[in-house]
């Protein structure tokens, strides 16, 4: 990929950004010359990825522990990328989480954590950043959607509504802000090879036993498509025909076809 030297001096906020696609991300930003600042839970991943992609890339690397199931952490994290004086001319919504399991059976306190990490404080977010972007009429947003947005999810019901949200929210996004220089893109994944099955308590979903994408793939086609100003991207083939297959299906067809994907091995036995 050719370097941008414009972009010596532009930096990108990636939260989620010390493992998975949002580490992925970050090396694709880094290749390209800008600055990054990382966020995630762990100061110490986020340190030892830093020196990585400092090492690799040569880039500046800024790394800030924030809790985004915290309601005030989005704030919070506004508020310290300001103190430093750094401008955020990429804004890269990765993190998000989700949980396995019969919604009737589920944690209810764990599934509103998810609903705060995935639409409350990437909405916190997104706001925020947009209004200087828009200032400024400068800048791009990346958002981590997922097929998930457009497909209903028996055992992960909660997840994928919170998918539809920021499918929906981007598009709307997209376009209010048509006539100004400010871009916005969803980047639509399937079942790609992270963490998140672990986090999410999927390790018995039928789910696994199908070919995961590779996170390092799907995090070129986001990058890529933001970079090209795309309203959003479908990453890869088989991805974008099950899509494309849900558009002419029956809803309750495709949530059946998706409960067997999803659903746990032991249900075969029984």
């Amino acid at each position: 990929m050719a370097t941008d030297n414009n972009n010596q001096n532009k930096y990108v906020l990636i939260t989620g950004g010390s493992s998975g696609i949002g580490y992925e991300l970050a090396k694709c930003f880094a290749e390209d010359k800008y600055n990054l600042v990382l966020v995630a839970r762990s100061q110490d991943e986020l340190q030892q990825k830093a020196q990585e992609l400092t090492r690799q890339y040569g880039v500046s690397v800024t790394t800030i522990a924030k809790d985004l199931f915290d309601p005030k952490a989005p704030f919070d994290l506004y508020n310290e990328i300001k103190s430093k004086g750094i401008t955020v001319n990429v804004l890269v919504n990765d993190a998000g989480q989700g949980q396995f399991g019969k919604f009737v059976e589920q944690d209810l306190q764990r599934l509103l954590e998810i609903i705060q990490l995935n639409i409350c404080s990437l909405t916190v977010l997104t706001q925020l950043f947009l209004k200087e972007m828009v200032a400024r009429n400068e800048g791009k947003i990346l958002q981590l959607a997922s097929i998930a947005s457009q497909l209903p999810g028996p055992w992960q019901a909660v997840y994928h509504a919170t998918k539809a949200y920021v499918l929906s929210f981007t598009e709307a996004l997209i376009s209010e802000l048509k006539n100004s220089e400010v871009t916005l893109t969803a980047l639509q994944p399937g079942a790609t090879d992270t963490d998140f099955f672990n986090k999410a308590d999927m390790q018995d979903s039928k789910i696994l036993d199908t070919k995961l994408s590779d996170p390092a793939a799907v995090a070129r086609d986001g990058y890529n498509a933001l970079m090209k100003g795309d309203d959003k991207v479908i990453s890869g083939l088989k991805n974008k025909v099950m899509v494309g297959m849900s558009n002419v299906m029956p809803e309750s067809m495709v949530a059946e076809q998706m409960n067997k994907m999803q659903e746990p091995k032991s249900e075969e036995k029984k």
